[in-house]
């Protein structure tokens, strides 16, 4: 099985520049491709990953401000154009539905695929989607506009079977794999008991995956971020702009440290950069101060989680 990873296809804050791309992320996770903002372009983008555009069926949208989901109409075209048939889902604040809908109506466009809105409003923690592998949960955060981040968590994994062991129990046959994989113990006709941890391997851990997008420092997250293996915190500015990202509904790359160490996450992952600062290395250096396991990312590489 492959495992879990993210692509980060833009993380520059409000204006693209050469070669930087405003919000927007694709993570794979135990067969499922999600599409995490969707800044200018961000389709542009996608294609460099060679990642099929019609794998994605679930989009999150943290907030409405232009930078997070302006590439949204282009790639709802595109998929016109394909003539996708799958249902595609939109995690979203109030407000975009009626901007998708009013950009079909005057561009006389009528989509030709089932397009679900999930209306996100609660500013307490919650869970929006589950299925078999993954349940993925809004985490509130504090803007200038109602933003959520979103956590995403792989569901407990099936034991790997010890198939040399089970050989050697005569009576267990195929049928018996999966009663197997989810821990239980093997009987025998005659009511001897085999152990389950005679026949199967230690499954992996679940992973998991945060995103925050733009925030002001908020020490209410760390509760849902608690363990995560990988997190995107958003870093607008260095440390000598603090009062300026806290009055902006911005962070630092110091306060993004901060939430990091207190949730005594894996690694940080830093993005969401103003232009005023050129050399964006100077994130990770201030980062790496208060905690060290922190990047800042390239785009188009996959980050295993």
């Amino acid at each position: 099985m492959i495992n879990s990873y993210l692509i980060i296809l833009g993380y520059n804050s409000s204006l693209p520049i050469y070669n930087h791309h405003p919000t927007s992320q694709i993570l794979y996770m135990r067969e499922n491709y999600f599409l995490i903002d969707c800044g200018e372009g961000t389709q542009s983008q996608l294609i460099k990953t060679k990642i099929k555009i019609n794998k994605i069926n679930n989009i999150f949208i943290s907030h409405l401000h232009g930078d997070h989901y302006y590439g949204l109409i282009g790639i709802l075209s595109t998929y016109q154009l394909l003539r996708r048939k799958n249902i595609l889902t939109i995690y979203s604040p109030k407000g975009l539905k009626e901007i998708i809908k009013v950009h079909l109506k005057w561009s006389s466009t009528k989509i030709c695929y089932p397009l679900k809105f999930v209306i996100l409003s609660s500013r307490k923690k919650e869970k929006i989607f589950e299925n078999k592998n993954v349940k993925i949960y809004t985490i509130p955060l504090e803007h200038k506009i109602y933003t959520n981040g979103f956590l995403f968590k792989e569901k407990k994994k099936l034991k790997n079977l010890n198939i040399d062991n089970v050989k050697k129990i005569k009576e267990i046959n195929i049928n018996d794999y999966i009663n197997i994989k989810k821990g239980n113990n093997f009987v025998k006709k005659d009511g001897t008991i085999i152990p389950n941890k005679f026949l199967t391997f230690k499954s992996q851990k679940p992973l998991s995956y945060a995103f925050c997008s733009d925030t002001k420092y908020s020490p209410k997250i760390i509760k849902f971020l608690k363990n995560v293996d990988l997190l995107y915190h958003e870093s607008t500015y260095l440390q000598k702009f603090k009062k300026l990202a806290y009055n902006r509904g911005h962070s630092t790359a110091i306060d993004a440290a901060n939430i990091a160490k207190l949730s005594k996450v894996k690694k940080l992952i830093l993005g969401h950069f103003s232009n005023r600062f050129p050399y964006i290395k100077l994130f990770e250096y201030e980062a790496k101060t208060t905690f060290k396991n922190s990047i800042i990312p390239k785009t188009l590489k996959p980050y295993k989680i």
